[in-house]
């Protein structure tokens, strides 16, 4: 019968060495809209701060597409591709993008690829109520 108390008082005592530290919650997302038609790729807003996004696009071409975002540096850096997108169709890419230069783009030539600036972080979503 002792052995049990001993046990169950350990077990009570455990997790009291450790401390929580409240970092702070990151950016709120965003939605950055695109549009595909035959002649380009169109983004809004093109310009933001760092941080996660939902990229929401819609296919108004005749063709399926595939969207390609990457960032424009020689080093290797942030890719992200969406599936196939029927025509008349949206599709969605989620991304947390870091500081750079973006391109927004389709495979071939004959769309011309649209460009994200992407700056500073954003500050935290902390003290926002109802967050995801």
């Amino acid at each position: 019968m002792p052995c049990l108390a001993v046990a169950a008082t350990a077990v009570v005592g455990c997790g009291g060495g450790t401390s929580y530290k409240n970092e702070p919650r990151p950016p709120a997302p965003i939605i950055v809209s695109a549009s595909i038609n035959n002649r380009q790729v169109a983004v809004s807003p093109h310009r933001f701060g760092a941080g996660p996004i939902t990229l929401i696009v819609t296919n108004q071409t005749g063709a399926s597409q595939q969207v390609t975002v990457e960032i424009n540096t020689g080093a290797a850096g942030f890719k992200g591709r969406t599936g196939p997108i029927n025509p008349r169709d949206t599709g969605q890419l989620k991304a947390d993008l870091p500081r750079g230069i973006y391109s927004v783009h389709v495979d071939g030539p004959s769309i011309r690829g649209a460009r994200l600036l992407v700056g500073k972080p954003r500050p935290s979503a902390q003290n926002e109520v109802l967050q995801p």
